[in-house]
């Protein structure tokens, strides 16, 4: 794994900065509006908190939007590199807990994950913890399984890089299932329960795959005639 550079902190620090000073100032507004003194300052506090997320969640988006991280593989001591470990502290600190806690309830989960850049279509609700947002793919109607992982980045030793995970409409990502970097899931495939798609793999449309690592079992036109 490559280090964060003491430079990286401190952008990370400074924009966390911003965010608190935006969070807490429309806090303190807020709360000036509450009639009642008795309950005013417990409610600015949580009122500063909540806003300085959510600030926190606008400053990551143009973040990405200014400095976008490209696909594919990322060097050392690059432009990209130092893009990354800005990235990577948003979600260390600040989302990571949000959504490995699995606090919020999966309807609230959608929107935060489409807050943070992941393309979710109608009617898709994430149960499983999708790991960097921006390179999220998700057609309608599908689900993906309580605790199942999608994870686009590739982390191994010195090796650091992003491919898109694309999942079409009407699939099935079981419960605890991992889908790893650059995988390609076509409309109507299912992904059993505890299943691990090496990176890279591509799943018919119709297909049923299982195991670990996991394979075919059962194509498209098996799944008609059964």
């Amino acid at each position: 794994m490559r280090k964060v550079s003491g430079l990286q902190v401190v952008v990370f620090l400074f924009l966390l900065s911003c965010a608190a000073v935006v969070g807490v100032t429309a806090g303190v507004r807020l709360g000036s509006l509450l009639p009642a003194p008795g309950y005013r300052p417990i409610v600015t506090v949580l009122l500063a908190a909540a806003s300085s997320y959510l600030a926190l969640m606008v400053i990551f988006r143009l973040f990405c939007r200014l400095f976008p991280l490209p696909e594919g593989e990322i060097p050392k001591e690059s432009a990209a590199e130092f893009r990354y470990h800005v990235y990577l502290l948003f979600f260390l600190i600040a989302f990571y807990p949000v959504m490995f806690s699995m606090i919020l309830p999966v309807p609230l989960m959608r929107l935060f994950y489409q807050a943070l850049g992941a393309r979710l279509g109608d009617n898709t609700y994430p149960g499983g913890i999708l790991m960097d947002p921006p390179f999220q793919h998700l057609g309608s109607n599908t689900i993906v399984g309580q605790g199942a992982l999608i994870v686009p980045h590739v982390i191994e030793g010195e090796r650091l890089a992003h491919y898109p995970v694309r999942i079409g409409n009407n699939v099935t990502i079981g419960a605890r299932s991992v889908i790893l970097a650059g995988c390609v899931i076509e409309d109507g495939a299912t992904v059993a329960i505890g299943a691990v798609l090496p990176k890279g793999s591509h799943v018919r449309a119709g297909e049923v795959w299982g195991g670990v690592p996991a394979r075919c079992l059962r194509s498209a036109g098996a799944a008609a005639s059964a």
